[in-house]
């Protein structure tokens, strides 16, 4: 970045101070407005410095797309939630077979921050202090001669002179080779000193009372209204009382002009006797930062309590003088002192500019944010956003928004911001620049101010009470529109898609962006403008997953989009290439010292996040059945199993079968699932054998939904697969028990099966299953008994048929359909209320027929 410079300032020229006023003798008096003509054509005679005008290059922030993030903090790397998929939910077939199907929920984290507020100081508006004031100015015009209390650097004080607004150059950025010191921290009081080395003139209108000896000045009203307020005005019609006013002659009449003469002679004696002894502390150059931090401190809090912040102030124009020559001096604790001193003045056009500038420079080193915190620039800043003209300030706008961009690194700062409405604020802001159309001249230079803008909202977003503001406002819609408008800008989507990608985590605004009508044909279009921009097309994948978990209506906007599954479809082509690239690359270098791959690499992150789209959409009745039929989509997910392993990449391969579990439950004609489900079995067995369990459970389910084909029910009793079934119903883990035990009872569908149940030890196992669980969950209690019940269709023997398992099993049943057996259950009273209903409806049919055939044979 560069930051405007200034000319530096000569060090000796206009050095030469004009002569300083004396006080005539009493035989020739002067007039106050003597005085101040006087003062006036002194003033007049001293040449100011042109402003300096920076070079193209030296005014622009973002010289390429590099610049357009600040490189002396690490940019905040997004993280991307590994999430788990939204399932089917469990759905039993007609007859005795089941398919067992688990909805296993998206797992969301949440980031919370302490809030905190930072206020400002309080001006003193009590009257004993205004007294004070007032007693310490006659003391000081008692004074017999002021020739050598007052230096003759003179300041026009001409009552009609309208342009008092006008600013010195903007500020000088030359290093002088000091020390960044600490800043010292805020008085709340403070002493004056007086310098006797150096004159200043007062040129206050002033009167005699009888000598030149017994001279006093005309009280006035001493104003101390807040910043932003009207001027307080002498009442009309309340003239002076204090002797020699009377004589006092001026050009201008009326109550009115009067009343402003009293205001700005109120302003000269509080200029004189408070700010030029601060003035010619800042003027010691040679002092240490410290002593000049401690001046600047002085100075804002002595111009605060003179209510002399702001444009209306008319020695504005020298005081920022002397504020610009220190600019110059290498100190951020100082730079801070000075940019909120000259935005507290209201600057405007270049000066608004370098001060922004300035507080930029100070905001990007990590190592100021304690001084930035203790300090009150985050307030000026934010009005500086509020109340500039967007078209004539864009790049002061770009560099104050930047500044705050630094400053929500800071966790202090950031709960500042959000008590200080920056959210809504910035919310605004952005709707004003979304008013801006492609064809106007300030659009490209407002997609510069949005980057600052939207990525100091993705750290406003960490906040609960901000993530509040964003849902219930219009965020959603108004990050919408500038996705639209700015397609073509890849820095400024990925910005956004961050913001709606951490946002749509939860329920809240993730249902107000489902409210935006064309969010899925935005997101569509950006996915193939930027197909091959990683971090841009994995946000909007994971956007697009949250989108499709929480509901059926999403799942079908999304489905019915135009080209939307063809564009899915091709995204995953690219990156499952991009991937098997990347892995043959990577075995060509093993046992070369070679580091491992970035696990999971970016391309996997693609397919983890795209493959849990497809199984969220299958969900969908309709959806589901259709995306079964799809071929290309079923080949690619079939593809994954095929060259990729567990140990490679874990979490790919399991949403992939996943996704191949939720489309295997639809039993469509032409179904790719059905087509391919031997090549599909062939690839789970690398799942179940491996070391995980998750892998292990979602191969597992598969194998619940495929053992409904004859073909696969023989596949498994040739590998021994039901071995391992039976296996798993040791594990004690309801989410490991429910497929096996599914997978148990579909291959009790056939007769010539039924013998492993028992030779392997599966009825006793089944039956502590049923001991275990119980009431805590009669799904499972069910789906055991319906496995038994298909077991003992041809029993003589119930001895013979379940072993000594028998009148274990017979007391189970017996105690589990008594009709006080669920209260037992600790749960809360809406799940002992469902799972009353599905013991009443599902579990006590089948187990009082699966009783009575038991006891029914039990004599036997």
């Amino acid at each position: 970045f560069f930051l405007c410079r200034g000319m530096q300032a000569s060090k000796t020229g206009n050095r030469k101070k004009p002569e300083p006023f004396y006080w005539l003798s009493v035989s020739k008096p002067e007039t106050s407005s003597e005085i101040v003509n006087e003062a006036r054509n002194a003033l007049r005679t001293i040449r100011t410095q042109r402003p300096f005008t920076p070079a193209d290059e030296q005014r622009k922030l973002f010289g390429s797309r590099s610049s357009r993030c600040p490189q002396n903090r690490p940019a905040s790397v997004f993280s991307l939630d590994a999430s788990s998929f939204d399932l089917a939910e469990s759905r039993p077939l007609s007859g005795v077979h089941l398919s067992p199907l688990a909805h296993k929920p998206i797992l969301i984290t949440s980031e919370q921050d302490e809030d905190s507020s930072v206020s400002l100081p309080k001006p003193p508006g009590d009257a004993a202090e205004v007294r004070k004031v007032n007693s310490a100015r006659k003391g000081l015009f008692r004074t017999t001669s002021l020739g050598d209390l007052f230096s003759a650097q003179a300041v026009s004080l001409d009552q009609n002179e309208k342009n008092i607004d006008f600013e010195e150059p903007t500020m000088m950025m030359n290093n002088l080779d000091r020390s960044n010191n600490n800043c010292l921290a805020e008085p709340k009081l403070y002493t004056s000193f007086n310098d006797e080395s150096r004159q200043l003139i007062c040129n206050e209108p002033i009167t005699r009372s009888g000598s030149e000896d017994s001279m006093e000045r005309t009280p006035g009203k001493f104003s101390l209204q807040l910043r932003g307020e009207s001027d307080q005005m002498k009442e009309p019609g309340k003239k002076s009382s204090h002797p020699g006013s009377s004589g006092r002659k001026r050009r201008v009449t009326g109550l009115k002009d009067e009343t402003r003469i009293n205001e700005w002679e109120d302003e000269d004696f509080f200029w004189c006797n408070k700010i030029l002894p601060i003035l010619r502390e800042l003027e010691k150059i040679e002092d240490s930062i410290e002593n000049l931090c401690l001046a600047c401190t002085k100075l804002y809090q002595t111009l605060y309590e003179g209510n002399m912040l702001g444009k209306r102030f008319k020695r504005r124009r020298v005081l920022l003088k002397t504020l610009y020559k220190l600019v110059d001096i290498d100190s951020d604790p100082l730079s801070l002192k000075l940019a909120k001193i000259i935005l507290a003045l209201k600057v405007d056009g270049r000066n608004l500019l370098s001060v922004c500038k300035l507080a930029f420079k100070i905001c990007r080193k990590k190592e100021n944010d304690f001084i930035v915190q203790n300090d009150t620039l985050l307030d000026y800043l934010l009005e500086v956003l509020r109340n500039e003209d967007l078209q004539k300030n864009i790049e002061a706008l770009i560099y104050c928004m930047g500044a705050i961009k630094f400053m929500s690194g800071n966790a202090v700062l950031l709960n500042e911001m959000v008590n200080k409405g920056a959210v809504e604020m910035l919310l605004q802001l952005m709707k004003q620049i979304n008013n801006i159309k492609e064809h106007d001249t300030y659009f490209t230079n407002l997609g510069h101010l949005l980057v600052q803008l939207t990525a100091t909202l993705r750290s406003l977003a960490d906040l609960p009470l901000a993530r509040l503001r964003l849902s219930c406002g219009a965020a959603a819609s108004e990050l919408c529109v500038a996705l639209e408008q700015r397609g073509s800008d890849k820095d400024l989507c990925t910005c956004i898609v961050r913001i709606l990608s951490k946002l749509s985590s939860y329920n809240d605004f993730c249902a107000a962006l489902a409210d935006c009508s064309r969010c899925y044909i935005l997101f569509l279009a950006l996915l193939n403008k930027h197909q091959k921009q990683q971090d841009l097309v994995v946000r909007i994948i994971f956007i697009l997953g949250n989108l499709t978990a929480k509901n059926d209506q999403c799942r079908e906007q999304f489905f019915k989009a135009k080209e939307s599954i063809n564009t899915l479809t091709s995204l995953f082509q690219t990156y499952y290439e991009l991937d098997l690239n990347a892995q043959t690359c990577y075995d060509g270098r093993k046992g070369k010292g070679q580091k491992d791959l970035k696990y999971p690499s970016e391309a996997e992150d693609v397919l983890i996040k795209l493959i849990r789209v497809l199984a969220n959409l299958s969900i969908h009745r309709s959806v589901g059945a259709a995306l079964a039929a799809a071929h290309p989509v079923v080949g690619l997910l079939v593809t994954v199993l095929e060259y990729k392993s567990v140990d490679d990449c874990e979490e790919l391969v399991i949403n992939a079968a996943t996704a191949i579990n939720n489309l295997s439950y639809y039993q469509v004609k032409n179904s790719a699932v059905q087509d391919k489900k031997l090549h599909i079995a062939e690839m789970l067995l690398k799942l179940i054998v491996s070391d995980s369990m998750d892998a292990v459970v979602e191969a597992v389910r598969v194998f619940g939904n495929l053992s409904q084909h004859h073909e696969i029910r023989d596949f498994i009793m040739q590998r021994k697969i039901y071995k391992f079934m039976i296996a798993l119903l040791d594990s004690k883990n309801r989410d490991v028990c429910f497929p096996a035990c599914g997978v148990l009872l579909n291959l009790t569908v056939d007769k010539d099966k039924r013998a492993f149940l028992l030779e392997e030890g599966g009825i006793g196992k089944l039956v502590d299953c049923l001991q275990d669980f119980g009431p805590a969950d009669w799904q499972l209690s069910c789906l055991i008994c319906k496995t038994l019940w298909n077991y003992s269709e041809d029993i003589t023997s119930a001895a013979s048929c379940f072993g000594r398992d028998t009148d274990t099993l017979l007391v189970l049943l017996t105690s589990l359909l008594d009709d006080k057996v669920e209260l037992e259950c600790n749960l809360d009273r809406d799940i002992k209320d469902c799972q009353r209903l599905y013991w009443e409806r599902e579990f006590k049919p089948v187990a009082e027929k699966l009783l009575d055939r038991i006891q029914s044979h039990h004599s036997s």
